[in-house]
């Protein structure tokens, strides 16, 4: 995509350094504020206008040379201000446009915002009030959004420096991206911040805050510039203690990456802050991360221990970016995957050296590369790097391809080049542009230098190919023939849909001794693999490479016997393609359903959480016909119920991390499938729980019973739960008990727990968490539906206050149907609506539906005939 096809601003001035004074806050109200920001320019063309970025503000007057603007107009459907001058500025290296203007401290957790928490501890006196809520403020940029706080250049590759000062109450704490310089007092009970200039960099990775902040602060073990650096965690008052496990990982991480990138961390600090409200997990703001709380957060006594994972990996996820994304920055938009995709790999790559035992590489494959293959099997997906014209498209593609298509790519890359060689190429990469943009093809080029090979070639297809293959393995003796083609979820791929050829490592297991391995990769359409040994064999060794493997139906069955001669990754990999092929029309459900049924004696979680998160999809495909319904109930309990009861409810003190996890996965699965001692279990201990013997329900279990609770136990269970979520102090439980809550049985609590959702007592971040649960009920989800069609102008106005939020909430709410009339439905809702901030999600919701639609029609009658002939039905 060349710079012709984008819109982007004139390149007659370019930005240097911007220095930008925030004064008069508005601490209640309408929360305006002012602001100057004198910006240094380039001016390439002698010019009577200037045009830049700005939305959701009033410039009140600009001067350049002496000279006043003589108009101002502004282009609010491109969010861009344009001054004009009376007379022309000629050419210069150093000009200064000074701009006043004003703008809000908004609530859409966009730009210059507020978030409203109530404090723990009796706050600082000056703490402003929003309504009943106590509030704190932050900046959010990405994508587009520092055009909200003051006009600017706003694009990834109109790089410059910046100062900034802002003037807050005396009782409060400022962050920047810099440290503090100074601090100037001002008028009564009013002070000025002031912060150092920092690097060149993009404006969507400036960031400030203001709050009732404490920290706590560790240091890093190497030393950057001949000391120490300061690593701080940032929240409001009381909540410090709970950012003591962020902190450990901060400073690790940070060395961690100082040593495998071979470029120390270029700021003399960085700082993690907790924000109360928050659209994404986090931002990569340089030298001031912000995150959500549950994303940083984490309480020894009482958070879920699966929390610990998640913090672990967020921070080491924004830390990355610190190199990939801040120090060198994608050119454009089209490639944010460099950033996103290189920071997730490279974030479970840190977790792995932090926490060996935690096993990440399994959950990467059951959480990243699956999410990403089933939104890269509908025609609507996209391609990793995906033209974007318009800066104001980009939210819509903060997704699983972005993210986890990215990731996953690179983790076969890095597999195939070898993890250390991936890592000098990196290196060489980020030296060669630092303070600098560069393009997928600079990384390729690194990558080709390091390693002797042209990985262009073999990863072209990729990155700018939308889908993924499916390899059909056909048997004959001592030999195998492999054939690559499209994977679609709906099972029909055109002719004129199947035309990539993609570059397909084989990874084949077999016995060492039999040759076949040699052929590193698929690089034809199809192939043969001789001296093959006949008695074991698996394609794609440790899940590496990014494809489904179509086996014959007694080759899959004989691998699920073999199971013991897997890995972890590879059991996962022989399950979830098996579920996937089954959707598509490609295998059998019965074929799915036969291997499962192999691991019952299964010890793994993540091999667990695979084997559940296939069924459950299935399970909720066949939730209309009841008889279907039941036997894939008692076909679940039959599975589980072994292991459940093997693993029992009590921790012992030296188990480890999965162990507990598991634990939570099999109880949860057991309750909601109806297993009698499990509910009764929970049911007592939620008994115990609520009076008071907080023991009686440990931290891991919290959301299995809570949710078994509220499936069984009606209206008083709703409330004994809801009950739970105003009065929490664990910065999880809100979470929690949003996904239990979810769980309820009737029309008329759907709607009484949605009301309750779209109320101020529901942060807007959250809203989705209650309604993903409901989706994913199949005994409410058409009163989920229904609600959302009823209540549209309520629904639309709270959610658009986010592009990012309505499009995540109509994304996860819609898409677990399996009728066309439903398809057909959603579609003529959205018809006559203006969906141009989740157009792409809604195309996406249309082809899952349609694709679980045909999976359902088609597998009905021979589902039934299965579980009828093994005794499930």
């Amino acid at each position: 995509m060349t710079s012709a096809d984008r819109s982007i601003l004139p390149d007659t001035v370019k930005a240097i350094n911007y220095d930008i004074e925030l004064f008069d806050l508005e601490l209640g109200g309408a929360f305006s504020f002012q602001g100057i920001v004198k910006i240094q320019v380039s001016i390439k063309l002698a010019t009577k206008s200037i045009t830049l970025n700005a939305h959701h503000l009033k410039i009140h007057g600009g001067e350049i040379w002496g000279q006043n603007t003589t108009d101002v107009s502004y282009d609010e459907k491109s969010q861009r201000v344009t001054l004009v001058f009376p007379q022309e500025i000629s050419a210069s290296s150093d000009a200064v446009l000074s701009l006043r203007y004003a703008g809000t401290m908004n609530n859409s957790m966009a730009g210059f915002y507020r978030s409203k928490y109530k404090p723990i501890v009796p706050p600082a006196k000056s703490v402003p009030m929003d309504g009943e809520h106590h509030v704190m403020f932050s900046t959010q940029f990405e994508s587009s959004d520092a055009r909200r706080a003051l006009p600017c250049f706003d694009e990834p590759n109109l790089k410059a420096t910046f100062d900034v000062s802002i003037e807050i109450p005396e009782d409060q704490t400022a962050l920047s991206n810099m440290p503090e310089k100074e601090v100037k007092q001002g008028k009564a009970g009013l002070k000025t911040v002031v912060f150092d200039r920092t690097p060149l960099m993009s404006t969507y990775l400036l960031a400030w805050a203001f709050g009732d902040f404490e920290y706590v602060e560790g240091f890093t073990q190497r030393k950057y510039k001949g000391k120490q650096l300061p690593c701080k965690v940032y929240t409001t008052r009381g909540l410090k203690e709970q950012g003591r496990f962020a902190l450990e990982n901060c400073h690790q991480v940070v060395d961690y990456f100082s040593e495998i990138f071979k470029i120390d961390y270029p700021l003399p600090k960085m700082d993690l802050l907790a924000v109360h409200e928050f659209s994404h997990g986090a931002m990569e703001n340089w030298g001031l991360v912000t995150y959500r709380t549950v994303a940083v957060l984490f309480d020894e006594k009482q958070s879920d221990p699966k929390y610990k994972n998640r913090v672990a990996y967020v921070v080491a996820h924004e830390l990355a970016h610190q190199w990939f994304g801040n120090l060198v920055t994608m050119d454009w938009w089209s490639e944010l995957w460099l950033n996103e995709g290189f920071a997730t790999w490279v974030g479970w790559l840190a977790i792995d050296h932090l926490y060996p035992d935690h096993e990440v590489w399994s959950q990467f494959v059951t959480e990243a590369v699956q999410t990403a293959q089933n939104l890269d099997s509908l025609r609507a997906s996209h391609p990793i790097e995906v033209p974007v014209r318009d800066a104001l498209e980009v939210d819509q593609i903060f997704d699983a391809i972005s993210y986890l298509k990215g990731s996953s790519v690179i983790r076969m890359l890095s597999g195939h080049l070898g993890v250390q060689t991936f890592l000098e190429g990196v290196s060489a990469y980020l030296k060669k542009h630092a303070y600098g943009n560069a393009t997928t093809n600079d990384l390729w080029a690194a990558l080709s230098d390091a390693s002797g090979k042209d990985v262009n070639v073999f990863m072209d297809p990729w990155i700018r190919k939308i889908g993924f293959p499916v390899l059909t393995v056909a048997e004959e003796p001592g030999q195998i023939g492999v054939r690559q083609s499209r994977f679609l979820q709906t099972g029909d791929v055109k002719r004129e849909e199947d035309e990539t050829l993609w570059w397909v490592p084989l990874g084949l297991k077999t016995d060492p001794k039999a040759t076949g391995a040699a052929t590193k990769a698929l690089t034809i359409k199809e192939d043969t693999l001789r001296d093959v040994d006949e008695t074991f064999y698996k394609l794609n060794s440790d899940q590496i490479g990014f494809y489904r493997t179509n086996y014959p139906a007694g080759r899959l069955e004989s691998l699920g016997k073999e199971r013991h001669r897997l890995s972890v990754e590879d059991k996962i990999g022989l399950v979830a393609d098996a579920a996937a092929l089954a959707v598509a029309g490609q295998g059998t459900t019965a074929g799915f359903l036969v291997l499962a049924e192999k691991f019952k004696d299964e010890k793994n979680k993540a091999v667990w959480s695979q084997i559940i998160n296939s069924l459950g999809n299935i399970r909720s495909i066949f939730a209309d016909s009841e008889t279907l319904s039941n036997g894939l109930r008692a076909f679940t309990l039959r599975l589980v119920t072994p292991a459940t009861e093997d693993i029992g409810w009590d921790f012992a003190p030296s188990e480890n991390f999965l162990t507990g996890q598991l634990r939570a996965l099999l109880i949860s699965t057991a309750g909601n499938a109806g297993h009698e001692k499990t509910i009764d279990e929970a049911k007592r201990r939620l008994e115990a729980y609520q009076k008071g013997d907080r023991s009686a329900v440990h931290p891991s279990l919290r959301l299995a019973v809570f949710q078994i609770v509220v499936r069984e136990g009606g209206k008083a269970a709703y409330e004994a739960v809801l009950n739970e979520y105003t009065s929490t102090t664990s910065i999880d439980g809100k979470e929690t008990c949003l996904l239990a809550l979810g769980k309820v049985q009737t029309a008329d609590l759907v709607k009484t727990f949605l009301d309750f959702q779209f109320s101020d007592k529901v942060a807007l971040q959250d809203i989705h968490t209650g309604s993903v649960s409901l989706a994913a009920n199949s005994k409410v989800r058409n009163a989920l539906w229904q609600y959302i069609k009823v209540n549209w102008d309520t629904v639309s106005k709270k959610l658009s206050a986010s592009s990012v939020v309505i499009d995540r909430y109509l994304k996860t709410c819609l898409s677990k149907f399996a009728s066309h009339e439903v398809e057909k439905d959603i579609m003529a809702f959205f018809k006559d609506k203006d969906t141009k901030a989740y157009d792409r999600g809604l195309i996406q919701v249309s082809d899952t539906v349609q694709a679980n639609a045909n999976y359902k029609e088609r597998d009905e009658a021979l589902v039934l005939e299965w579980l009828r002939s093994h005794d499930y039905a």
